[in-house]
């Protein structure tokens, strides 16, 4: 796996504001930036414990060659790793696009009691575009989300990379 910068800031997040949503947001799309830079899709996730960034990650397919190399799922072992545990309660996921199904049922299988996107995602999101896997009342665990943080500059990243794999020919 590829070091992430350490691009942190100390924050209490006891009361999320809208303020506090939008430093660590930034955060993330930092991470959403350095994927752009190496020619992956730019979404960018950090988690959240005690005003501490404790996991961040951007999207890595192409570099791993592995599927589920998304922003989430890494910036979600990482702080799994970092607070000895797999259970993330009292933690808040951001990232930069609306999380997929996969990183949805990851989201909620990591007991994270809160979520905070910045663009929604119409072709393949799973939490409110297409399904709502995180509020879901049938299952066991269920996560407060908050979307549009951000949303216009989480949007901005993601044109300008589509953008260019158009004008390169790229899929």
């Amino acid at each position: 796996m590829s070091e992430i910068p350490d691009i942190s800031v100390n924050l209490r997040d006891d009361a999320p504001d809208p303020g506090t949503d939008e430093r660590f947001m930034r955060v993330a799309l930092d991470l959403a930036h350095l994927a752009f830079e190496a020619d992956e899709v730019p979404v960018g996730a950090v988690v959240v414990h005690g005003g501490r960034i404790i996991g961040r990650g951007f999207n890595q397919r192409q570099t791993l060659k592995d599927p589920t190399a998304h922003a989430e799922m890494i910036a979600l072992s990482a702080a799994a790793e970092s607070v000895g545990d797999w259970r993330l309660e009292r933690c808040t996921l951001y990232v930069t696009l609306e999380p997929c199904p996969m990183c949805a049922g990851a989201i909620v299988l990591a007991r994270v009691p809160r979520l905070v996107f910045g663009t929604a995602d119409l072709k393949g999101g799973a939490c409110g575009s297409l399904y709502s896997i995180p509020t879901d009342p049938r299952l066991n665990h269920r996560v407060e989300t908050v979307s549009g943080v951000l949303r216009d500059d989480c949007a901005a990243v993601l044109r300008a990379f589509f953008g260019r794999q158009r004008s390169l020919g790229k899929k």
